[in-house]
């Protein structure tokens, strides 16, 4: 039987562009000989839909793109996702689905057992989960087709007490079918491959497994769906981060005729969880997936033109390659807003890279701003020594200009902040936190220096004085980020154990770092979240990202 996997990527609601695009699939797979294709899960509507889904029209959308979809199903089957109405009377009124289409027809719907409802997932906020359990017969093949999370719950704890597969198991399939919008982060890609060999090591069938690709705000959706037959062999690793559309011949031994790509026993047998953080980890993929976070958040949101403010550090320098590479560097303007606190070498390094990038720049100083504000507020602030309240006044009088020139010309304001930052609160609200699009909150500060060194692969971007030099915020006379805060070494690596980790006190403490430190910075975090709480989107590429999938409370007194 030749089958075919549809890697794309969709656009949440756009009902005309999702269906054309499954359309288009399947008749380049028809014409290719095929006999099945499979879409990702929800592919109709694209995923996730979140509250999308309480609107009747929204799901009459889906029904109608199903209608057009089925058409096309004539002389071969297809698999996609989309909602379908429960109906019984309790529980949920949707369970998210797999229709089988054929000969013009819904042949059988799949409904999902396991609703993730962790980390960025919601589901069981919408569907209910499957009552019942069958294979779907086509040309004499039993098919077990399951939903994403329903092949995931394996191992000696399972998240949930019904395993779909098991109850499939029933009726002798032949082949296991997984539809899956599986995010992206940088334990990902190894995690996949282990479930699907573990399944298929389990149950002794091959497995076709197509995930979708593509950013949704936050969440990147790498693809690298999966191919692997009966003895746990990888015939094939799609593609990361780009749509692909590839046939395989399944035999009837449980084998494909496409060569062997990857031996069983090369392959992980476990999820990937590092102990520890290693800043060098799948630095390519990252840079891979901002980049692609970035360019999906443009077209899909119909932007075209991008702003940021350039310093000459680390950040926004790493930010602006990132994103002239993403949207085209004519498309992204950088402003330098040197305030008399600036070096000189920071405004040069900041021109140095923008030569290099080759993408237009602005000079515009503050001194004159900031100093008409401390006029103003000079009957107010009297005499009081020089504070915070100076050093903000400077950031927020950035976040102004930069917004009034995205205002002016149509531009989005990107983020620059990265994940250290925001951690610990290193950061103005309404200023250096303003933004669009967070690019760098979910990198550590060690892993943005590594991005800079993979951006400078091949040749100089990043003058390499912006990477060499202490990191400095540059608010007040020879300021530098080690005056607030730890060493970024130990912060990060602090940081990563509570944060993805989720290891209280006791635990961190006991791998050797001071005492006192850790109680310092466990404290920055939790009185932070407030500031966290008002910031953009961050584009996800780590296993807990600030923002949907992290979720505690501003006013909690926990280690704060």
């Amino acid at each position: 039987m030749k089958i075919f996997i549809a890697q794309q990527n969709y656009h949440i609601g756009n009902f005309e562009s999702n269906t054309k695009k499954i359309i288009e699939a399947i008749e380049t797979a028809k014409a290719q000989g095929g006999e099945l294709i499979l879409f990702s899960e929800l592919s109709v509507c694209g995923y996730p839909p979140r509250d999308f889904l309480e609107f009747n029209d929204f799901l009459n959308k889906c029904n109608e793109a199903i209608d057009k979809i089925r058409q096309h199903a004539d002389s071969i089957a297809v698999i996609i996702g989309a909602p379908d109405h429960n109906k019984r009377d309790e529980g949920k009124d949707l369970h998210n689905a797999a229709y089988f289409l054929y000969e013009k027809e819904v042949k059988a719907v799949v409904h999902k057992t396991c609703l993730p409802n962790y980390d960025v997932f919601d589901e069981y906020r919408y569907f209910e989960p499957a009552y019942d359990w069958n294979i779907v017969a086509f040309k004499g093949k039993k098919l077990a087709i399951t939903v994403c999370e329903d092949i995931w719950n394996l191992g000696d704890n399972p998240l949930y007490r019904i395993c779909p597969m098991d109850e499939l198991m029933k009726f002798q399939p032949d082949v296991m079918l997984n539809i899956s919008a599986s995010p992206f982060d940088y334990t990902h890609v190894e995690d996949r491959k282990a479930i699907v060999k573990l399944n298929v090591q389990k149950y002794k069938l091959p497995m076709l497994y197509c995930n979708c690709v593509g950013s949704q705000t936050e969440i990147v959706f790498d693809g690298g769906s999966l191919v692997f037959d009966k003895h746990a062999n990888m015939i094939k690793h799609l593609s990361l981060f780009d749509e692909e559309l590839v046939g395989f011949e399944l035999n009837d031994d449980g084998t494909f005729a496409e060569p062997v790509v990857a031996a069983a026993d090369t392959l992980p047998n476990e999820e990937f969880s590092p102990a520890h953080l290693d800043e060098t980890l799948c630095t390519a993929e990252i840079h891979d997936a901002i980049v692609l976070g970035i360019r999906d958040y443009f077209q899909k949101m119909g932007f075209t033109k991008a702003i940021l403010g350039s310093s000459g550090g680390i950040d926004s320098a790493v930010t602006l390659a990132l994103a002239c590479r993403a949207l085209g560097k004519e498309n992204v303007r950088a402003i330098l807003l040197p305030s008399q606190y600036s070096t000189d070498h920071s405004v040069s390094d900041a021109e140095q890279l923008s030569k290099n990038l080759g993408n237009p720049y602005d000079i515009v100083p503050i001194k004159n701003i900031y100093d008409a504000f401390l006029t103003e507020l000079k009957p107010i602030f009297k005499d009081l020594p020089f504070s915070l309240a100076e050093e903000n006044i400077q950031s927020r009088s950035r976040g102004n200009l930069l917004m009034a020139i995205a205002n002016k010309f149509g531009y989005i304001l990107l983020n620059t902040s990265n994940k250290s930052e925001l951690a610990t609160g290193y950061g103005t609200l309404y200023g250096d936190m303003a933004g669009g699009i967070g690019v760098l909150g979910d990198c550590y500060k060690l892993q943005v220096y590594e991005l800079a060194k993979y951006i400078n692969r091949n040749e100089e971007i990043i003058p390499t004085n912006i990477i060499t030099k202490p990191p400095s915020a540059e608010l007040r006379p020879g300021q530098k980020d080690s005056d607030s805060l730890p060493d970024y070494s130990i912060l990060d690596k602090v940081l990563y154990q509570y944060i993805e980790r989720r290891q209280g006190p006791k635990e961190i403490k006991a791998m050797g770092y001071d005492a006192a430190l850790v109680d310092r910075i466990l404290k920055m975090v939790n009185v932070n979240e407030y500031k966290r709480n008002q910031f953009c989107p961050i584009i996800r590429v780590s296993p807990k990202a600030f923002g949907v999938g992290r979720r505690v409370p501003i006013v909690g007194k926990y280690l704060s």
